[in-house]
Parts: structure tokens; C-alpha cells; sequence
């Protein structure tokens, strides 16, 4: 599987890991204990089963252009399904086009993940993958009621079968 991500910016990325921590010292579900080295905190934009020839190429010229990309944070919750806790990423007009504009590169490539698709895509940052509805009030305490701002300030793609990452983005 290969992914298709935006990365935070150093304060946006310190935040959400602040966040990790203290939920990690809460003794609740946390990706502070992932501590493999690609492990950030970021937003997936598309997964699929791997890119067709040319799209890592496309998809840099793409983010070229639209990144740095402004991004506030919403409120955490916790997602229906696989029950991921995660801090909700407010849409904007300029995010929603990016969307749109990655799953149009994406067109012929195969695996398309359906819950990464336009219209059904719920923008967020991954707080902790397995977490109980429960103790949904105590994370929210843990992580605060403040709404973090920053930036997306580059894009990735991380290799699921070698855990391994490709910059997506020209160095600035």
C-alpha cells in the first residue's frame, strides 16, 4: 500500500505529539508508543495499492504549488469503524480542491482505500488507532480545548510493505 499525505509544520507536529504524550501519561491509547522513525503526525489524503508510473513526479508538481497550506485543528473525537481517536482537521475550500486534485493523479492506480474518497473523507490527525467511546471525555480533557494552528508544509508517501517513506514535495 502506498499512501498519499500532507506532513505538519514544526509547531503544528510539536502540538499533536504534546497531545500523544499526554495521553500517553494518562495511561490511554496513544501513538507515542509507535516509535518507528516515519511515524508523524500527518493527514492521508488517498492510500492505494501502489502508484502507476509517473505520479510521485505529478503529485510533487501538485504539492509544489499548493503547499504551505494553511490548517486549523477542530475537536477531537472519536470515528466510527476502526474507532481511531483523532483530532478533526477543519475543511477549507483550498484543502477540499487539494482532495479532489490528489484522487484525480490517483486515477489509474489500483486499491483505492473508499474511506479516503471525496465525499466521504473525513479530514483528521490520528491521536491513538485503538480507543474506547468511553474514555472519549478524558482524552478531550487530556488534549485540551485549544484549536491549534499552523501549516501543512510538505507531502509524503509512506510504503506500507517496506515502511519506508518518499518525499512528495521539492525541498524549499
Amino acid at each position: 500500500m502506498r499512501t498519499v499525505e500532507l506532513v505538519c509544520s514544526p509547531g503544528l507536529d510539536a502540538e499533536v505529539r504534546a497531545v500523544w504524550d499526554r495521553l500517553a501519561a494518562a495511561g490511554l491509547p496513544n501513538l507515542a508508543r509507535n516509535t518507528h522513525p516515519t511515524n508523524r503526525p500527518h493527514l492521508t489524503l488517498a492510500a492505494v495499492d501502489d502508484f502507476p508510473p509517473g505520479v510521485e513526479r505529478r503529485l510533487a508538481e501538485l504539492f509544489d504549488i499548493a503547499l504551505p497550506m494553511p490548517v486549523t485543528l477542530d475537536r477531537v473525537v472519536v470515528l466510527d469503524g476502526s474507532a481511531p481517536l483523532v483530532w478533526l482537521v477543519q475543511s477549507t475550500p483550498a484543502l477540499t480542491a487539494l482532495h479532489a486534485a490528489v484522487w484525480d493523479v490517483l486515477a489509474e492506480a489500483d486499491g483505492h482505500r473508499p474511506w479516503h474518497a471525496p465525499g466521504v473523507w473525513v479530514p483528521h490527525l490520528s491521536l491513538a488507532l485503538r480507543f474506547r467511546n468511553a474514555d472519549l471525555r478524558l482524552a478531550r480533557a487530556v488534549a485540551g480545548g485549544q484549536r491549534p494552528t499552523g501549516d501543512f508544509d510538505a507531502a509524503r508517501s509512506y510504503d506500507g510493505t517496506d515502511r519506508t517513506v518518499t518525499p512528495l514535495t521539492r525541498l524549499r
